[in-house]
């Protein structure tokens, strides 16, 4: 046996010291447990920022600012622009905002696509498409045809309406 031999590897003895427990809940896979292992969370966020705006009512606030200038509030204060001109990120984008201390909002802010699609009903539709086979549902009810601006092979794309004629729409691979 070696004199500079560790009893315990000296990873698990500094996350000792620094008060973090290394015991994996007994159902959890390793490398699901954000953290020790090194693997990251994806961003919630493509901005976030501070703002204040005591003028803003209430405690929180969910928008969508439109690329014309325009904004689609889905939660809170009527008139959240006080917010949404202080994120700086190309529109269309999605923020959420929490008051803080006093009139303090932390604002954060996710870029997303827009779409018009004229004609659509229902208010949530999911289009996936692999292999020249498609499935569409709308409102949780599946439905003959499809909407061809949804259509994207490999993918399921998710659209949401804002407004009249307008979704928000987003991707991922199948």
């Amino acid at each position: 046996m070696s004199l500079f031999r560790r009893r315990e590897p000296l990873h698990v003895r500094l996350a000792r010291e620094g008060g973090l427990l290394l015991d994996e809940p007994a159902s959890a896979e390793p490398w699901t447990v954000p953290g020790i292992h090194g693997l990251q969370r994806p961003p919630q966020w493509d901005v976030v920022t501070t703002v204040e705006a005591p003028q803003v009512p209430g405690e929180r606030c969910g928008f969508v600012a439109l690329p014309g200038g325009g904004l689609v509030v889905e939660e809170g204060a009527e008139d959240p622009r006080a917010l949404a001109d202080a994120i700086e990120l190309a529109r269309p984008y999605r923020a959420e905002a929490v008051k803080r201390e006093g009139g303090l909002w932390a604002v954060g802010a996710k870029r997303v696509e827009l779409l018009e699609l004229p004609g659509v009903e229902g208010h949530e539709v999911e289009v996936a498409s692999h292999g020249g086979e498609r499935t569409t549902v709308v409102d949780g009810e599946w439905i003959f045809g499809s909407i061809p601006q949804l259509e994207r092979p490999g993918q399921v794309v998710r659209a949401r309406r804002l407004q009249g004629e307008l979704w928000e729409v987003e991707s991922a691979p199948l």
